[in-house]
């Protein structure tokens, strides 16, 4: 029973609870590459870290902040700015340091299971309470000995342990998701990059290959080219505005995310697919672009029913020899895109709609589209199972937290 379970300090079951500085400050500094040092933006909402958003350290420097070198299993809690993030230290990601803003906390392990610690520092009760204790200043902060002071649950190990197996299996399961569906995309943007970027005979050359088509176009098209804005391009190829492929269209400009209900058909803001409207004002497969802010210029394929709201562009090809998919990834990259301002890029429908797009010849989209398909229909499959998965975890994390449910009741573990 939940009564039976002791209620400690967070302090009593930690090895010690500290957090970093910023390096310079200590005489350090960053380095292009070298020892990790996380920050807050390091790592998201679901613990996972981010490889692009660390910075590096050299040896000296993580020398001078010896007091907070990361250790595998640390349970990292950030303390300054956004409350309540939670990570747990993976040996991925070592050697490793970090900051002012990240608390780090090292479990005592012939006390409290690190899977199990993690989880409870995930409880949303537990963070709300974290932020209602928060000294606003600033920016909003978290002392370490308010940190220390938390109340958690300790139940017996065996308990812990099968509370942090159940809950991390669904985390693995949405994790293996996240990465097939990576490896997918990845494979998706090389075969479009094969047939439809490298057969540029000077880039060729510039890169040291042999000039002329990949295979399987060799077969389909002559080993000429002819010259046009983009370099030279195979004959019966052309370039056409993207107005003149697709329907090119504003997102609803009426409706923001205040309109946004808990559940209902997917909705695009100009940061992604990041809410739900309880209607949907497109059922095709369709390129939402974000056309304001610092997102500008990135893409998302919409498939299903969905809508897109104020700040996005929103198009379908149009032609007959050109698909969606394949406009899709021909736009790829903030590159690709006219972005006007500075201090906030915006995308104008006009020139949207005049960039430039190559048109294979050979219905060479459509086999591109049908060869993808199934990708992308595992790839949806496989996010919409992470979504479920992930509204299981959430509902059980409490109940198992807080001993509602207990996991030898269950028969996970006896």
């Amino acid at each position: 029973m939940a009564g039976e379970w002791s209620q400690v300090r967070l302090g009593d079951v930690a090895e010690r609870i500290t957090k970093g500085t910023t390096p310079t400050t200590i005489g350090g500094r960053f380095v292009d590459a070298g020892i990790a040092f996380v920050k807050v933006e390091s790592f998201s909402d679901d613990g996972r870290f981010y490889p692009d958003k660390l910075a590096f350290i050299d040896d000296e420097t993580n020398q001078l902040l010896s007091r907070s070198v990361l250790q595998e299993d640390d349970v990292l809690f950030t303390i300054a700015g956004t409350i309540g993030r939670v990570a747990r230290v993976s040996r991925e990601i070592l050697p490793a340091n970090t900051n002012q803003a990240v608390a780090i906390i090292r479990p005592r392990k012939d006390l409290i299971d690190p899977g199990f610690l993690y989880f409870v520092l995930k409880d949303e009760l537990r963070v709300q309470h974290a932020h209602s204790r928060v000294v606003q200043s600033v920016q909003a902060n978290f002392s370490l000995s308010e940190l220390s002071g938390i109340e958690i649950p300790l139940p017996e190990m065996g308990e812990q342990r099968a509370i942090a197996h159940i809950l991390g299996t669904l985390d693995d399961k949405i994790e293996l998701n996240r990465r097939m569906n990576e490896t997918l995309e990845s494979m998706a943007r090389v075969l479009f990059k094969s047939w439809f970027v490298d057969f540029d005979p000077v880039r060729a050359k510039a890169e040291g290959r042999d000039p002329g088509l990949p295979k399987p176009l060799a077969d389909l098209f002559p080993d000429s080219f002819e010259d046009s804005d983009l370099g030279e391009i195979p004959k019966g190829w052309e370039l056409r505005p993207l107005g003149k492929l697709a329907d090119v269209n504003w997102g609803d400009t009426n409706t923001t995310k205040a309109s946004y209900c808990e559940s209902g058909f997917p909705a695009y803001s100009a940061s992604g697919k990041d809410g739900f409207l309880s209607y949907h004002d497109f059922d095709i497969t369709g390129v939402v672009v974000s056309a304001i802010g610092a997102n500008a210029g990135e893409t998302w394929l919409a498939t299903g029913k969905w809508s897109c709201i104020k700040n996005t562009i929103c198009f379908w090809a149009t032609e007959p020899n050109i698909t969606t998919e394949y406009l899709f990834y021909a736009t790829h990259g903030k590159e690709r895109w006219p972005l006007r301002g500075s201090a906030q890029p915006f995308i104008a429908q006009g020139d949207a709609r005049s960039m430039t797009i190559l048109v294979p010849a050979n219905d060479l989209a459509i086999r591109f589209k049908e060869l993808i398909r199934p990708w992308l229909d595992g790839t949806e499959s496989r996010t919409r199972e992470s979504a479920t998965l992930s509204g299981i975890r959430d509902v059980l994390l409490p109940k198992l937290i807080s001993g509602e449910l207990q996991c030898n009741r269950l028969g996970a573990y006896k």
